[in-house]
This record gives C-alpha cells, structure tokens and sequence, in this order.
C-alpha cells in the first residue's frame, strides 16, 4: 500500500507513562509527513514476566492455554493506552488485538507460528483515516483460540503484517540506536552499523545478538521488506537491513554475537546404528523444540555420545525428549549443562578466510579459554565456551579484529 509504514515498539520503549506519551508524538509526526500508519506494540517493560510470574505462583505447570490468554493481555494494555495517548493529541486512531486485526496462526500455544493475515479490517480502518495500533506477539488459530507467537513476536507480528499490507519499509523501535558490531553494553567500543544485508543479520539475531529475531528477518528477506532498526528515544537514523549490501568481495567481520540464554544436553554411550539420529531429533521436531549446535563424538566401541544445544527456555522438555529417547534405545544416560554460551564472528565470506578462523581460536588461546564445540556456516563462525568468560572473550576479539 502506497505511503504505508508499519512501525513496532518493544516494551522498553512503551514501559510507562512518559514513554508512551513519547511514542504517540513520533508516531502522529508520521501522520503529519502524509503516511498511513499501522503500530505494532509488545506489552509494557516486563509486564509479561510478571504475567508468567503470577500464573506460576498460582499453578507450578499453568497449562500452555491459559499462559496465552494471560500473556496476550500484556500487549492489550499497551496498544489501549497508546490509543488513548494518540487520541488525545487530536488524531483518530483505533486499537486492535492479534485477532481483531486477522492474524491467523498454527495451534501450537506459546510457540506459534502466523499461517495467514486478513487484511479486509485494516485495509477499512486506513481508508477511515485511522491510525491503527495491532497488539503484536498474538493472534487466533482455526479454533478461534488465542496464541502467542513466542521469543521476537512481536517484531515477527510487525514484519508480518508490513509484508501482507506492501508497506514501504517496517520500522523497528528498541532502546538502541541500530544494530552494531557487538552488543554495546558488553564492548565499550562497539560500533552501529550502517547498512546491513538480511542474511548477515539472520545470522547475528540467531547467534543472540538481541535486536530482532530470527524469524521477523527471514520474513522479511521473503518478501524483500527493507528492515529499519532505530531508537525510540533519539533521531538517529539506525540501521537498514535490505537485500544487497555492496562489498566487493572483501572479506569482513561485520559482528560479534554471544548467546548466553543456551544450554547443552548430552546423551551418553548411544548405540553406533543407522536411524538413531534421525529418531533423535524427530522426537524434538514433534515437540516442537529448536536444535542447534549438533556433535556427535564417535567412539569405537559401537557407542556414540550425541551433544546438541537448545534454549534454556525449552531445556526441561528437551532433557524429557532426551531421557525418554536414552531409555528406549539403550543409552547411557543424559547430561545437561547450563554453565556455556555461544560465541560467534559473523560476515560474508568468513569461512573461506582462514585467517578469520585463526584469529578468532587465537584470542581464546590468549586468554586460556576451552572451546567446547565448534560449527560454522557461509557466514559465520561459532564456538561453545564457559559462560562465565564468554563477555571477557568478547571484549577480546572485538579488539583483536579491531572493530
């Protein structure tokens, strides 16, 4: 839709009063330069934590249902006050939850993915001049039941519903100035980065980097919607992330990024057969669980030991996938650890450059750090060491490739 931005404020930017006041005031400037508006709102500061909070004090193990029913009210608190916040300042505007806005999602609570978006309401909302405020993280599946869409949500509902409506460009809203180099509140001298390309930064947001998520880039790598991430608090321009970013063929470290919410499970003396594998990671695929790091250690006396990593927010069902499938195969027993992180040098072309590698095991030989596991892609380069050197090693080699 022509002159459309889709804008999306995370709960920092939206955690009181004041802030929201301040939202309203940049979103109207938007109205006042001749867009069309449609702002996407996680829930306010940590509401949701306190959410999931009160729900275990009531019940150990809420069930998955409940928990988005709860969860989802965090967002239609923001997008009410924002609301009333934008109205008044004298601008029309209307507020929508997940479903009122015709997003359609898998059944799978907490962890949902969007199947769909009717976009018959918002398309009437706009020609009515409105500004329209959508709850992000939220919406219905086939059931009409309601369901969250799990880590980066919200900037998953954003980048969804910019794709569905061709907006010109989806605007992200946190409380730093862009994407950079390192996080910067770890490495003193991490540098914004001006002009990025979708899959530099896919890697960074899936190597923890923080700013968006996985799946809100590969939506819009999809569907070649230019990204912009910029403060909430200042003007500065932040960070376009887009299709093509010319670099010649000159091979650079674009970033740094350290995963600490990860924990490693490791079965023990696995039978050495066809098939166990695959019956391995079957069972966490079902269960709806991402893997990522994978070694398998092969020893000669027909056993395996399988090690893999998972968010730790999934690592109790993960550890019961592992035991049940340790139990029916035969192997030894099951260990997790959730004393690692995951450090990584992301940039086209790294792999190819064996003087990236060579540096980047040099500085963790420097400061006598262990790695654990090692993987790669195209464009990255990852190692699994003890979370508590993993900021110091950071630091490092932030300096060692001067960045």
């Amino acid at each position: 839709m022509k002159d459309l931005i889709v804008q999306k404020y995370g709960g920092t930017s939206v955690g009181s009063v004041e802030r929201i006041k301040m939202v309203a005031q940049r979103i109207v400037h938007g109205v006042d330069n001749g867009k069309k508006m449609i702002v996407v709102v996680s829930a306010m500061g940590k509401r949701t934590d306190e959410l999931v909070s009160m729900a275990q004090a009531i019940n150990e193990s809420p069930p998955s249902r409940e928990l988005d029913v709860l969860m989802a009210t965090g967002e239609q608190e923001s997008i009410a006050l924002l609301a009333m916040a934008i109205q008044a300042i004298g601008y029309t505007v209307i507020s929508l939850t997940g479903a009122q806005c015709g997003i359609r999602t898998s059944d799978v609570h907490r962890k949902a993915r969007i199947e769909g978006i009717d976009t018959e309401r918002l398309e009437r909302e706009l020609r009515a001049h409105q500004v329209v405020i959508v709850a992000g993280f939220q919406g219905i599946d086939e059931n009409d039941e309601v369901t969250t869409l799990g880590r980066g949500g919200s900037d998953t509902s954003a980048v969804a519903l910019a794709a569905a409506m061709r907006a010109e460009r989806c605007e992200i809203y946190t409380d730093v100035d862009g994407v950079y180099n390192a996080d910067p509140r770890v490495v003193p001298g991490a540098r914004k980065i001006d002009q990025i390309s979708y899959a530099e930064v896919l890697e960074m947001a899936d190597l923890g980097a923080g700013v968006l998520h996985t799946r809100s880039v590969e939506l819009a790598e999809k569907y070649k919607l230019p990204l912009v991430v910029r403060s909430s608090f200042n003007e500065n321009r932040g960070t376009i992330i887009k299709e093509d970013v010319n670099q010649m063929e000159k091979v650079l470290v674009r970033g740094i990024a350290l995963d600490e919410n990860i924990a490693k499970i490791s079965i023990l003396e696995v039978p050495d057969k066809p098939g166990i594998a695959f019956r391995l990671f079957t069972s966490l695929a079902v269960a709806n669980i991402h893997v990522d790091m994978i070694v398998q250690n092969v020893n000669r006396t027909a056993v395996n030991d399988i090690s893999f990593t998972v968010n730790v927010d999934e690592l109790q069902d993960a550890v019961e996938v592992s035991q049940k499938f340790a139990f029916e195969v035969g192997a030894q027993k099951v260990e997790f650890d959730q004393g690692v992180a995951k450090l990584s040098v992301v940039g086209t072309g790294v792999v190819a450059n064996a003087e990236i590698a060579s540096k980047f095991f040099e500085s963790l030989y420097e400061l006598g750090i262990n790695i654990l596991t090692i993987s790669t892609s195209e464009i990255k380069l990852s190692c699994l060491i003890d979370k508590d050197r993993a900021k110091e090693a950071m630091i490092h080699i932030h300096k060692k490739f001067e960045m």
